[in-house]
Parts: structure tokens; C-alpha cells; sequence
């Protein structure tokens, strides 16, 4: 695993498996069943199960050697999901050093670590440096009512971020709006579950053939 940003060990953190009620664990492909740690203490949001079976199985057809973009990674639980599913490679972003720590940990827990790049920096900075680069999914996954979502989508619109059916998976609280089209991509697709709400965006020009 290649880490940019702050030098740090796996040690010293307080892990705990479960945040909220909520446990973390890899639910489908070649790691599926492996429990992930979760940082104890963190204000951290962790997509339920049935919100991510929901999400990777809209997007089963594009998992395979897919590259992968995680902003606001947390856990790392849905950059490592993909890879378990068939995905080639991804890149984690979450500028917490203490979650960045927890990633390291998940990967290796998982046998996932050299398809991996983590910087711990801010998503939104990150983002800037990665301009040009090509992926097939990014998952948005700001902490909710801060804006961040919108902003982020902004900005992966305006760049030259996706491949050309690539998709953007944005999780916001269901009060939460963002637009329909918003630079150069549209809505394919939008689901809620309880107080979650799942969009789905590509380049405006692929014409809605994907969903």
C-alpha cells in the first residue's frame, strides 16, 4: 500500500468492531465474511449493510478491474468492498490520521493492500492533485449536511475525472438536495433507504444507457 500524506504506524488507536450498532464486514467477493475495524470514538457515519448489498448490486456489471476512487473513506469499507467484488484498484482518501490508520489495518485484514493508495489529506485537496486521472466508480461519502456532497460533485464534474461509463455514487441524508445535472453529468438513478439517500451520476454525454 502506497500512503501520501502524514507517516504513520498501525498502532496506538483505539479499534473497535461495530460503531453504533452497526458492524462492519465485507459482504461479497473473494474477502467476503471479513469483519472490519472501525475506529472507537470517531464521528464517523458507516454505510449500513443494506444500504451497500443495495449499491453493489446496481453496479455489479462495472465492478470488474474497475478503478476506483473512495473520497471521505472512513473505514475504507467501500474502496475494499469493490476490490473484494472484482475491482483492479483503488484509491482511498480520508484526511482523519487516526482512520487513516484503521484503513491500513481493514486492507491487511482483507489481503487487499497492494491494490491500494491512501492519502491522508483532505478529500477536496486531494481531488485537485488527482485531475486527469481515470476512474470507473468514485464513491462520495461526505459527512451529511455539510455541503460536501454537492461541492464534491461540483468538482468531479468540472474535472476530467471519470471514464466513460464510469459512475459517481453520492450518499447524502434523504433532506439533502443536489441537482439533477450539475456540470457535465446527470442523474441515472436515486434510491432511499431510511435516512439514506443513494444517487447515481455519469457524464451527461453517455445518454442514460447505464441504468
Amino acid at each position: 500500500m502506497e500512503v501520501r500524506g502524514e507517516r504513520f504506524e498501525v498502532r496506538g488507536a483505539r479499534c473497535e468492531v461495530g460503531v453504533g450498532g452497526i458492524f462492519l464486514r465485507i459482504i461479497g467477493g473473494r474477502a467476503r465474511g471479513r469483519t472490519l475495524k472501525s475506529l472507537g470514538g470517531l464521528n464517523t457515519r458507516p454505510t449500513s449493510d443494506k444500504v451497500k448489498e443495495a449499491i453493489f448490486n446496481v453496479l455489479s456489471v462495472k465492478l470488474q478491474a474497475a478503478q476506483v476512487l473512495d473520497l471521505f473513506a472512513g473505514s475504507g469499507a467501500l474502496g475494499l468492498e469493490a476490490l473484494s467484488r472484482g475491482a483492479d484498484f483503488a484509491v482511498l482518501v480520508e484526511k482523519s490520521r487516526q482512520a487513516c490508520e484503521i484503513i491500513q489495518a481493514n486492507a491487511a485484514l482483507t489481503g487487499l493492500t497492494s491494490q491500494v493508495k491512501l492519502y491522508n489529506r483532505d478529500a477536496l485537496q486531494v481531488l485537485k492533485s488527482l485531475s486527469g486521472e481515470k476512474f470507473d466508480l468514485v464513491f462520495v461519502d461526505p459527512p451529511y449536511r455539510q455541503g460536501l456532497a454537492l461541492i464534491s460533485l461540483a468538482m468531479l464534474g468540472e474535472g476530467n475525472y471519470l471514464g466513460p461509463n464510469g459512475v459517481i455514487i453520492v450518499e447524502t441524508s434523504r433532506e439533502e438536495q443536489i441537482p439533477v445535472e450539475i456540470a457535465n453529468l446527470s442523474l441515472r438513478k436515486r434510491a432511499r433507504y431510511g435516512d439514506t439517500e443513494v444517487w447515481y451520476y455519469q457524464l451527461t454525454e453517455t445518454g442514460g444507457r447505464e441504468f
